[in-house]
């Protein structure tokens, strides 16, 4: 058992890439990854689960379809499974996603943004 709190803080400052998840702590069969993403990232979806973004620092737009949710520090939104959607920031934006192991960032297609491992920080 780990016996010291995890520090978002100090574990963004341990990677610089951009929309490469990092696993941070598990519980269950679920996992808490911290993101740095600026930019657009690619319409997916995730079939078989819902997917939490939380926004640690700076402001998420979650596009869809049909809307835009705009998130700024502080500020949870789930999408639910099946739903395509498209995560944008027009500055660099500290968030964390909480999802199944093994769910992949780009959904069921491969681009060049699909992270190749949930490294641990």
């Amino acid at each position: 058992m780990q016996s010291k709190a995890i520090n978002f803080k100090d574990k963004f400052t341990k990677f610089s890439e951009q929309w490469s998840p990092r696993v941070i702590a598990e519980m269950n069969d679920y996992q808490f990854k911290l993101v740095k993403v600026e930019g657009e990232f690619v319409w997916h979806d995730h079939p078989d689960t819902d997917e939490v973004f939380i926004v640690i620092e700076g402001e998420l737009n979650i596009e869809f379809r049909e809307g835009v949710v705009t998130l700024s520090s502080g500020e949870l939104f789930v999408v639910p499974k099946g739903i395509e959607h498209k995560p944008v920031a027009a500055t660099e934006c500290k968030i964390m996603i909480i999802e199944p192991k093994g769910v992949v960032n780009t959904g069921g297609e491969t681009t060049d943004l699909t992270a190749q491992n949930n490294l641990w920080v």
